[in-house]
């Protein structure tokens, strides 16, 4: 299987796991770098018994511990506690901080920066020693004498590891200068992981059990392990003493060969029982000592140097020759690697042929032993003519000869290569159930191990060749159960064209669950059982659920049998989002193991391990919650986890555990309440934001300026129209005086009035630029007073106040209602026709002259005036355009809506 074989590999983020594992016996506290105050979003064990908090009460509050302060803390520290947070720089204090029942106590704090991949500063690691023994201490009454001579004395037994780091310390010492204990306590580098996700990290020597080079050494040793198998059988039973130099350098190159395999197997990984990486070198080898050391090291022992001496006694050599057999315990390395070797579909075929042969070569160095034995009868020293060698001698031409003048032994027969490849002959008919006959058994003990022969021959047929499939069917029914699925997955994915990481993701998922569950459904196991077995089973499953948490311990059995039932185990991958953000809660979960971070706008809000429970408190809110934050796996996760109506239906029946559930069940994480935090870079840019506003030189017109005054006298405009009113009253009051005197000679001149003459001076000089805008561009003889037109003559300057008769009537008549007409305000002159010869008054302002750049900016600034308004204009119109065509549109549907309803009306009746 191929989880079974690599295990869990899958990149995952080990970083809460690594601090736990190295500071198992460290109070610690992580806190986030990215948000201000830079908020707990994991605290330890240690810490909170240390502290007296719970971990939920701690979390979201600031990791510079600022609730554990009080009157005697030292200012000074806090101000540079604060200033390594701000710096996210490394640090160490000594500092006095009280426990959650106001307790004084000296604390040891470190503080180390967390990074990740992109070297940004993602965490705070705070870790805390006691060291209250060692300060100067804070005594009352009640620790005087004995009892703090116990608790020194208890102290200095339980931390004699620090006691000898420690100087010792002058009790008039004061209680805020550093001791040495700051560098006793410092952290190692290895301590400091990145927050990150990576594949799973070996120690410098130790090896992966599936990398490259271990696979090919694996094959290695296969091929090594049967030819083994094959030349320790060959050499016992034909008896060749190794007197060639080349085999023995083979044999003995073969020895240092396992021998480094053995030293291997102490720096190689394994798969722990859980499907999980096991790189520990202390469990690594404890592991191979319990298992296969010492069935390795009796193959490995060098039983052929020791045989090839040439003075070693015939009966010893023929021991160690026996003790050669040993070595075939080394295809114990082939079977506890079956499943590697099994990867492989063309090299079943070959491993399965390589088992037959070799069982039929076993097999033949047997027959050859039992022939060689019973050929020559020791106690009359003669030949039995009836053994199958002295038939096979006959049969080639080599017959045995008895060598009466030498050795007095028999000499001649067949050559062992002769021997060896009919002897392999016989085994191979026999087990194939052939036998062709030319070699035959004739003796008793050539006929009994036939018969064993074929036994086992006709078993071993059958079971290689003839039921394969069945045998591995019936072996592997799980196994091929698991790779019919990740076929089914590989198409599905293929088909689909799913992204590459999205596919790892899912396959990767699909190993791990399997590895965990074995392949076996749950659900349809529990559905066998009856109601009652069933309950008990679940509550077996989620033991450890019920064990470390409060909230369940006044729970009866049958409630806690209730609730096992309802309760369903989730397996998450690295990097599984739990819940999302805006869906809603709707289940409670309890972390078995692993570890999730939970997310809140791109921020890490908090770490999650092991006991830890997340959701939402629905006992005490009736409406379903919206997940306000991310809850993403970082490594493998095993949650136990209960819908919300199964939960609150069992609460409604068991109504007195219900007021202990919610008492005691304190969420780490709930999804409901989202936490208001502000991003330390976003403060920041504020800040920079605001010393920019602060720098910048601002732009400003001057007061006097022609356009500032122009865009004043138009927002005056509305006002002055106000006043309009009462002024053109009094000017019709001066003209009624006027006309009834006519043949005075001298007009009545009308008392000064100041609103005429506040508004004659604030239009006065929009008057003259209007002037000077106008098409001809000149200004009037100050003499005619009146410019071209406005009188409807070009000699105006001819008449004066003394005119006589009814023409001089006539023409102050139409002065007079010439001047009073006026259009928008912005054009009327400031001079009357009916006084254009007169000499003005010290209260009348004269035209002033303006220069040629002055008259440019205001013409520039009234054209792009009238350029904004036209651009605006043809902006409404084209909105209007486009409004008239959608309000068309739907008076022509409606008109057709309407036409269809009277057609259908009136073919109704019909």
């Amino acid at each position: 299987m191929h989880g079974g074989k690599r295990g869990l590999v899958a990149p995952q983020n080990t970083f809460l796991e690594n601090i736990v594992r190295r500071s198992s016996e460290t109070s610690f506290l992580l806190g986030n770098a990215q948000i201000v105050e830079w908020p707990i979003v994991y605290s330890n064990d240690g810490f909170c018994k240390l502290s007296g908090y719970h971990r939920a009460e701690v979390m979201q509050k600031s990791s510079t511990c600022s609730f554990m302060y009080g009157e005697l803390t030292d200012r000074k520290t806090i101000d540079k506690v604060r200033q390594t947070f701000d710096n996210y720089e490394s640090n160490c204090f000594e500092v006095l901080l009280y426990k959650k029942n106001r307790t004084p106590v000296w604390l040891y704090m470190q503080v180390a920066p967390i990074r990740n991949e992109n070297d940004k500063v993602v965490l705070f690691l705070c870790t805390f020693k006691d060291i209250t023994v060692f300060k100067q201490p804070i005594e009352d009454e009640t620790t005087k004498g004995w009892t703090k001579f116990a608790r020194l004395t208890r102290a200095l037994t339980t931390s004699r590891g620090t006691v000898q780091q420690l100087a010792p310390m002058n009790k008039t010492e004061v209680s805020h200068k550093p001791s040495r204990l700051a560098e006793a306590l410092q952290l190692g580098s290895d301590i400091l992981p990145q927050y990150k996700q990576e594949a799973p990290k070996t120690p410098p020597h130790i090896i992966l059990h599936y990398c490259t080079f271990k696979t090919t050494w694996d094959w290695v040793i296969l091929i090594l392990t049967f030819y083994t198998a094959i030349m320790v059988p060959y050499n016992v039973s034909f008896k060749t003493k190794q007197n060639n130099l080349a085999w023995l350098v083979v044999d003995s190159v073969v020895d240092v060969i396992f021998l480094v395999d053995i030293v291997l197997n102490f720096h190689t990984t394994f798969v722990g029982p859980g499907g999980e990486v096991i790189s520990d070198p202390k469990l690594i080898r404890m592991n191979y000592l319990k298992t296969w050391f010492v069935i390795d090291l009796l193959s490995c022992l060098p039983y052929d140097i020791i045989n090839a001496f040439e003075n070693v006694d015939e009966g010893l050599s023929s021991l160690f020759s026996s003790l050669k057999v040993v070595r075939l315990l080394r295809l114990g390395r082939v079977a506890r690697k079956l499943d590697h070797y099994l990867e492989y579909g063309a090299a079943v075929l070959v491993l399965l042929v390589c088992v037959f042969g070799l069982v039929a070569h076993w097999l033949a160095c047997i027959w050859y032993s039992i022939g060689d034995y019973e050929v020559i009868d020791e106690v009359t020293n003669t030949i039995k003519t009836d053994s199958w060698l002295y038939q096979l001698a006959i049969s080639i031409g080599t017959p045995y000869r008895y060598n009466a003048s030498g050795s007095g032994q028999w000499e001649g027969g067949p050559s062992k290569d002769t021997l060896y490849i009919s002897s392999l002959y016989f085994t191979m008919t026999s087990l194939t159930t052939i036998g062709f006959g030319n070699i035959a058994p004739t003796t008793d003990g050539e006929k009994i191990f036939s018969v064993a022969m074929m036994m086992v021959g006709s078993l071993l047929y059958a079971t290689i060749f003839g039921n394969v499939t069945t045998i591995f069917q019936q072996m592997y029914t799980n196994t091929n159960r698991y790779h019919e699925m990740l076929n089914n997955v590989r198409d599905f994915l293929k088909l689909y064209q799913v992204p590459k990481g999205l596919s790892e993701r899912v396959m990767d998922y699909i190993v791990s669950t399997w590895a965990m569950s074995k392949g076996i459904d749950t659900e349809k196991v529990l559905s066998i059982c009856p109601k009652d077995m069933r309950a008990d089973i679940c509550v077996h499953l989620n033991r450890q659920v019920f064990n470390e948490h409060p909230a369940f311990r006044l729970a009866s059995d049958g409630c806690l049998r209730s609730l096992a039932v309802e309760f369903q185990t989730t397996h998450c991958a690295p990097g599984d989002l739990i819940f999302h953000a805006g869906e809603s809660v709707d289940t409670l979960c309890f972390v078995v193991s692993g570890s999730l971070e939970v997310i809140q706008d791109d921020e890490v809000i908090a770490i999650l391990g092991k006991g830890d429970v997340f959701g939402d408190v629905f006992w005490k809110e009736t409406a379903l919650a919206h997940a306000c934050a991310n809850v993403r796996a970082l490594t493998y996760c095993d949650l136990h986890v209960i819908r919300r109506d199964a939960l609150l239906k069992v609460l409604e029946f068991y109504t007195a555990f219900a007021n202990s559930f919610s008492r005691n069940l304190i969420l780490t994480c709930n999804l409901r309440k989202r936490i208001i935090f502000r991003k330390i870079a976003d403060v920041k840019k504020e800040e920079e934001e605001r010393r920019h506003q602060k720098n910048e030189v601002t732009l400003s017109i001057p007061v006097d300026h022609p356009v500032r005054k122009l865009f004043q006298k138009f927002k005056q405009q509305k006002e002055m129209r106000t006043q309009g009113s009462l002024q053109s009253d009094f000017e019709r009051n001066q003209f009624q005086v006027e006309h009834q005197n006519p043949g005075t000679g001298t007009s009545l001149a009308p008392p000064p009035d100041p609103v005429r003459q506040q508004r004659d001076e604030e239009w006065g000089y929009v008057s003259q630029s209007v002037e000077l805008l106008s098409e001809d561009g000149k200004n009037q003889e100050a003499e005619g007073g009146v410019p071209r037109g406005a009188g409807g003559s070009d000699n105006g300057g001819n008449d004066n106040g003394n005119g006589s008769g009814n023409e001089g009537g006539e023409d102050e008549k139409s002065a007079l209602h010439k001047t009073d007409s006026c259009d928008s305000g912005i054009t009327k002159s400031d001079l009357r026709i009916d006084r254009a010869g007169d000499s003005r008054s010290p209260m009348e302002r004269s035209p002033m002259e303006r220069s040629p750049f002055e008259r440019t900016l205001l013409q520039n600034s009234l054209q792009e005036a009238k350029m904004e308004l036209k651009g605006d204009i043809q902006t409404l119109s084209g909105r209007l355009s486009v409004l008239e065509a959608q309000v068309g549109e739907i008076l022509r549907l409606l008109s057709e809506k309407s036409r269809q309803k009277a057609e259908k009306r009136d073919e109704g009746p019909f």
